[in-house]
């Protein structure tokens, strides 16, 4: 029997090049204060000197950073960087090993891993084979493909492999697109699309130094497509920022928000402090 190659499309893909970093875990806790307040003093120093052992290795590495959270959707956040999704579980069982895990409720987790979306390389790419007579998706084109994302990977490593920023704020959502009957993101042609996130991606640099951005693709992984990460020393640019994106035409036609979640960096030689019931200095 003879085998027919795919057929291919001559249209250019509707989808750009993306880049993928660390994997990443969001948990959010809210903690039992009653019945940590009703342990006497040298039970609460055995819980305290057992989570210490387990969390300070992990936040030596720069990969696993706690948060107070403010307000009512919970109490603590823990934000993990991992190579797999293997090594997140492994953190999460090592939490889990902890006595402190007892005084532990979950309330909320993202699983994500950290994006880069090349929209302008993408474009430029496509039209390049294409008036070179490439046809998408061919043997070619996919080489050319993958030439690039290992080329642009070795180039962004530090975007995609990075330490969790030492800010002492943090405002985590996660956001759609849009893919409704009347407005679907993914129906836009990939050129309006890449317009409209170049001008999107001008704002967030206008906050260069103020805020420090970590986006994350969540599409497979959890319930909406990407996780945003904000992190700096005044939540105020948090809330100038986001405002003054809502006006680009990506976020005001096409964009749909989660839960927001703020927190302030606890390090873990202040959180005895924070079990004490006094959010320590950074």
């Amino acid at each position: 029997m003879s085998h027919h190659p795919a057929p291919v499309s001559a249209e250019m893909p509707a989808h750009p090049i993306t880049l993928e970093g660390y994997s990443v875990l969001h948990q959010m806790f809210r903690f039992r204060w009653a019945a940590w307040n009703a342990l006497g003093e040298g039970e609460r120093l055995g819980v305290i000197k057992d989570a210490e052992q387990t969390l300070r290795p992990m936040e030596e590495t720069g990969l696993t950073a706690l948060f107070s959270m403010v307000g009512h959707k919970g109490d603590l956040m823990l934000i993990h960087f991992r190579n797999s999704f293997d090594e997140l579980n492994e953190a999460e069982l090592k939490l889990a090993g902890t006595r402190l895990y007892g005084y532990l409720e979950p309330v909320n987790s993202y699983l994500s891993v950290i994006e880069l979306g090349l929209y302008d390389s993408t474009v430029k790419l496509y039209k390049q084979l294409m008036e070179r007579g490439v046809v998408p998706h061919s043997e070619e084109w996919e080489k050319a493909i993958q030439e690039t994302i290992e080329r642009q990977k070795s180039a962004m490593s530090p975007r995609l492999c990075p330490k969790i920023p030492d800010h002492r704020y943090l405002c985590f959502y996660p956001m759609d697109r849009k893919r409704g009957e009347a407005i679907n993101f993914y129906t836009v042609p990939i050129e309006s699309r890449q317009k409209q996130m170049e001008a999107h991606g001008m704002v967030g640099r206008r906050y260069a130094g103020k805020v420090q951005q970590i986006i994350s693709g969540s599409i497979g992984f959890d319930d909406w497509e990407w996780g945003v990460d904000l992190f700096g020393a005044d939540p105020l640019q948090f809330k100038k920022l986001i405002y003054e994106m809502r006006f680009d035409e990506v976020s005001a036609v096409y964009a749909s928000f989660g839960a927001f979640f703020i927190g302030l960096r606890v390090k873990i030689d202040g959180f005895s402090e924070w079990l004490g019931g006094k959010l320590p200095t950074l």
